[in-house]
């Protein structure tokens, strides 16, 4: 009996147990997309003050001292005017935005944020987000075709083919993680790297790993792989006709998409919520242990990973069209796959444990 269920038979006398329910999975769904939502409007404050640092420059610092900046960013695009472009399509001018959001937040449903901590826990955890974050490309698609402008259609055809050809390259990775794991179940394929630093995936599996992270800034349209935005050579790519709040969406489904992608990078090759030192489990404080393997970790080698995002972006110049294509279909696609072979004829052998 879940504590709706609970308070219903305390306050109604009677339980209803398939409202109770529904409200109950409504209310982990709120637990879940709220904080996101809040982490996305900081992660663009972080971003501009990380940057600023980087390149010598003081970032935001007016609005409550720089703190209050992301939900200034936010009222104003509230209050913008949605101006749909002469010929457009009405209908699918509206639903490209909530093609890119809607995936990458129900991708959340299947993430574990500690042990026995997510909203749903299902077998097919890895093929779930594959299979829903594969849906996103069609909002941008939509958004391009949808605006009657050429700048934002190559902008969709531009993003489109990138995503994608990393997409296979991302897909490639995590097949080498499934190997490994010997399951598609994300508790599974943390638990699968317990016991400390030397048995996470990231060090046997470390070309996946570099794969996937490289794949992930790409797939997510982030500097240096955001030729889709270029900004010199079609203004904004596929949202160039896009104002208000259905800019403001595209916004939000890129940076809840980097979020994901970092927590998917952290939970696959780098432990997940597992401490890095398993002697860290037993140190106590005041009858707390605050570094026991839980949420913390997690949040942390998120931390790390985001920051690697932000740091690429500070340092590498825009690739050509033509160089990110070929990085990905020429060199990460067979890089992948002569690993998964190796991978597959090494566990046969004795030193097949190394990768278990």
């Amino acid at each position: 009996m879940n504590p709706i269920e609970q308070l219903m038979m305390w306050g109604l006398g009677t339980n209803y147990p398939t409202l109770a329910y529904a409200i109950w999975t409504l209310l982990k769904i709120l637990v879940i997309v709220v904080p996101i939502t809040l982490c996305v409007a900081f992660l663009t404050l972080w971003e501009r003050k990380v940057i600023g640092w980087m390149q010598v420059r003081i970032g935001p610092n007016r609005v409550g001292y720089g703190w209050l900046q992301p939900f200034a960013d936010v009222f104003k695009l509230l209050f913008k005017e949605i101006i749909i472009p002469t010929g457009a399509n009405k209908a699918l001018f509206y639903i490209a935005p909530l093609l890119a959001i809607g995936p990458a937040l129900a991708a959340w449903a299947v993430v574990p944020f500690a042990d026995n901590k997510m909203l749903s826990d299902i077998n097919a955890g890895l093929l779930y987000i594959l299979a829903l974050t594969s849906i996103g490309v069609y909002g941008v698609i939509l958004a391009g075709w949808a605006s009657n402008s050429k700048y934002a259609f190559l902008g969709a055809l531009r993003s489109a083919a990138q995503i994608v050809s990393y997409e296979i390259a991302m897909g490639f990775a995590l097949v080498g993680v499934l190997m490994a794991a010997g399951s598609l179940n994300l508790s599974a394929i943390v638990n699968a790297q317990a016991g400390g630093l030397h048995q996470w995936y990231f060090i046997p599996l470390l070309p996946l790993f570099l794969v996937y992270f490289i794949s992930g800034v790409a797939e997510t349209n982030r500097h240096p792989f955001d030729v889709a935005e270029g900004e010199s050579e079609i203004v904004a790519g596929f949202h160039v006709e896009y104002s208000g709040v259905t800019f403001a969406v595209f916004f939000l489904a890129e940076y809840a998409n980097m979020i994901l992608i970092a927590l998917l990078t952290s939970l696959m090759f780098l432990g997940g919520w597992l401490s890095p030192f398993p002697i860290t489990n037993e140190l106590s404080l005041f009858g707390m242990k605050p570094l026991a393997d839980g949420f913390i970790w997690l949040a942390i080698k998120v931390f790390v990973v985001l920051f690697f995002f932000l740091w690429i972006r500070a340092s590498f110049p825009r690739y050509r069209y033509d160089q990110i294509m070929r990085l990905g279909w020429k060199i990460f696609i067979p890089v992948t796959l002569v690993f998964i072979l190796f991978l597959a004829v090494i566990m046969q052998t004795p030193w097949g444990a190394a990768f278990h």
